[in-house]
């Protein structure tokens, strides 16, 4: 185990206090207590993915388990924080939300252990990278949401208005596109490597069957 391994693991031990925080009430709720705390665990819990994957580039500490766990971690920390905030703010989270989120991740994870079957990697999409930030902002803008629709922010002596609900909102929708248009990428660069591996497979046979026919020609000449 190294450290980026160690931050990934980290990621997967702080869903259980996620789902805590999120539908515990022992947490005090007058000031947004519960919401600033488990937004924060969150976001901490999503830096470690940008994090733990630079170290291990940096240091050259990319290890099998490293690649097997980084994706998970962020498969269950999206999907456990989805459902529950399908509970904790369902007038932003609907139901069909995280199915529709969770589905895709199913779907492109069955992909990739089909290509490994037959000795093949899919590689990380640029569309799969933008679909996690997207959710990281979803989950945090639905997260405050609940106690905040708008904020106030005051920048040299201007009042500005954020308007965490509109980004909410927002974010939840570009959220589901990304789900959609990312799962199709995978599916075309699947297909595409399948094909290239089916073709080359074919290659050999093809030839040894061309060397026949021209044996059997020489032959009969």
């Amino acid at each position: 185990m190294n450290l980026p391994n160690y931050l990934t693991l980290s990621r997967i031990l702080s869903v259980p206090p996620l789902i805590w925080i999120l539908t515990t009430k022992c947490i005090p709720t007058a000031h947004g207590e519960q919401e600033l705390l488990a937004a924060a665990v969150f976001a901490l819990a999503a830096l470690t993915d940008k994090l733990d994957g630079h170290l291990a580039r940096k240091y050259g500490q990319i290890t099998q388990a490293g690649m097997l766990l980084d994706p998970v971690a962020d498969k269950l920390l999206i999907a456990c924080a989805l459902i529950t905030l399908v509970e904790f703010n369902p007038h932003i989270v609907k139901a069909w939300v995280a199915v529709i989120v969770i589905a895709r991740e199913f779907l492109v994870t069955d992909l990739r252990l089909v290509a490994a079957r037959e000795g093949l990697t899919i590689q990380a999409r640029s569309l799969g990278k933008l679909k996690m930030a997207v959710q990281v902002v979803a989950v945090i803008a639905a997260i405050l949401d609940r106690r905040w629709s708008n904020v106030g922010l005051h920048l040299s002596g201007v009042q500005l208005v954020l308007g965490i609900d509109l980004i909410a909102r927002a974010a939840i929708w570009v959220m589901v596109l990304l789900a959609f248009i990312s799962a199709a990428d995978y599916f075309v660069v699947f297909w595409k490597r399948i094909e290239e591996a089916a073709a080359k497979h074919r290659e050999p046979s093809l030839v040894a069957h061309e060397r026949r026919l021209r044996e059997v020609t020489t032959i009969g000449g």
